[in-house]
């Protein structure tokens, strides 16, 4: 696998089946109908199915808006990529989904269906039941995420015997023996007996791994889980994370900054900006016929690796917004280039709509008419990328 693919390879002037350079890349089904078309094609819930989504932090200084309205869905053995920059709303989203605002002073609305059944609707006991069961996440730093007073393979028997009550301790071992062989990690009969500390930062992750797949998750929620990893260790984990996904049908849902590895792994692919959804649709769509400045903002700023480099790249100019004092009409209008391309004060003074941009499953929020987005892109945008 080549490493370029991590470091935002894939690219608008690519085709999606070949990596830079002609080099073929991995079979990927990128026909694969989306996941929202595929609930409206049989009239059932895809199964995970998040429907207006907000959670919001009353603090002294005003209400922290960290998920505004966000609407997706996921179906069993696909992958959604969530992307956008830090404080957009993404792990709190999915924090969201497992329901770990409860007992805090957040205010979680809208709802969130799992396999048909409302999350947002049931008590403690049924969630702890699904959680680390049916659904299950991989945190972002394991070293802090796992127990340092405890050996990771007592963690992984806990976390194995809590919805398994009528397997011994010995079995649990066993299994959790057999999980970590399978994620790689050397000589696992003696590294079972170690604690987090005595991991390297790619064991970590792998052990992580491990712990959210020890009772076969049908929901994968894969938190930044290369970060802070080398190129090397994070294709392997990619790679390990697909394989598995291979084997046991998840559903996964990927946070992270890198837009290289949404590229190789994902099927659909949401961009977060000030809590909301700005863009979203299969991956082939949105990256390589983005229609969002936002999105263009993002992979203008994203290094090439196959070839010289021949300006500097192109950062999103400023800042992400607060989310206490979020801009009024487009949140992003602050930092496009392209503002003025929108006659009136509509940026300003107006929140646009999230429209299909014709496909029927890729979607837009920005008021630039489609025709001039278009050219845009295949004019300005493309020619950079």
């Amino acid at each position: 696998m080549s490493d370029s693919s991590y470091s935002g390879s894939h690219r608008a002037d690519e085709h999606p089946d070949e990596r830079p350079g002609g080099d073929p890349a991995p079979a990927r089904d990128f026909t694969r109908v989306s996941s929202s078309r595929i609930h409206t094609l049989e009239g059932e819930r895809p199964y995970l199915d998040v429907v207006d989504l907000k959670v919001h932090f009353p603090t002294d200084d005003g209400v922290v808006r960290a998920v505004d309205g966000l609407s997706f869905s996921i179906e069993k053995g696909q992958t959604i990529g969530i992307v956008g920059e830090s404080g957009s709303g993404k792990s709190v989203t999915s924090q969201a989904i497992l329901g770990l605002h409860r007992g805090t002073r957040a205010q979680v609305s809208g709802s969130i269906y799992l396999d048909g059944q409302e999350l947002l609707e049931i008590d403690d006991e049924e969630l702890r039941r699904l959680r680390g069961n049916k659904m299950a996440m991989i945190f972002q730093d394991p070293l802090s995420a796992m127990h340092p007073y405890y050996t990771v393979g007592n963690q992984i028997v806990e976390g194995i015997r809590v919805h398994h009550s009528d397997m011994s301790k010995a079995a649990a071992k066993s299994r959790a023996l057999d999980l970590l062989a399978r994620v790689g990690i050397p000589n696992p009969a003696k590294r079972v007996d170690q604690y987090p500390h005595e991991f390297s930062g790619g064991m970590r992750q792998r052990a992580m791994i491990a712990l959210s797949l020890a009772n076969d998750p049908s929901l994968l929620i894969a938190d930044e889980p290369t970060t802070a990893l080398d190129v090397t260790v994070q294709a392997q984990i990619l790679d390990l994370m697909r394989d598995l996904q291979a084997e046991f049908g998840s559903a996964i849902i990927m946070i992270t900054h890198d837009l290289g590895v949404v590229a190789e792994m994902a099927d659909d692919v949401l961009v977060m900006y000030g809590g909301k959804k700005v863009e979203y649709g299969p991956v082939h769509e949105v990256f390589y016929g983005p229609q969002m400045p936002y999105t263009w903002g993002l992979l203008s700023s994203m290094p090439r690796l196959d070839r010289a480099r021949r300006d500097t790249l192109d950062p999103v100019p400023g800042n992400p917004p607060s989310l206490i004092n979020i801009p009024s009409g487009c949140a992003f209008h602050p930092r496009c280039v392209y503002r003025g391309e929108v006659p009136g004060d509509a940026c300003v003074s107006e929140i646009p709509e999230l429209i299909d941009t014709g496909s029927g499953h890729h979607q837009v929020r920005c008021h630039m008419p489609q025709e001039r987005r278009l050219e845009i892109f295949a004019n300005d945008i493309k020619p950079r990328l």
